[in-house]
């Protein structure tokens, strides 16, 4: 899902990309890897609870870049409403 949001050009990837979002308030779901560094799931679980985002940790760097096809990723954000649901709706069934 998180590929076909891609195609769509409905996601953002990358620690700046994702926090330019998340300040723009045009980021809808941000998902941090598990294996980022703590400074970074820190900032952006801070930004996104102050502007009501939903913010997930789920996955490896290494795993979130293979999904988009591209080198690690340490946090991606969903500018789509429908997109974002539907990935939250999923992540929440994996946990």
């Amino acid at each position: 899902m998180i590929g076909l949001c891609q195609k769509a050009r409905m996601l953002v990837a990358g620690e700046f990309a994702a926090k330019q979002a998340v300040l723009e308030k045009t980021a809808l779901l941000v998902i941090v890897a598990a294996d980022a560094s703590n400074n970074t799931k820190k900032l952006f679980k801070d930004k996104c609870s102050y502007r009501k985002i939903s913010c997930v940790e789920w996955s490896t760097k290494e795993k979130l870049g293979k999904i988009l096809g591209k080198e690690e990723r340490a946090v991606i954000a969903i500018i789509n409403e429908g997109f974002a649901n539907k990935i939250s709706e999923m992540l929440s069934c994996m946990e």
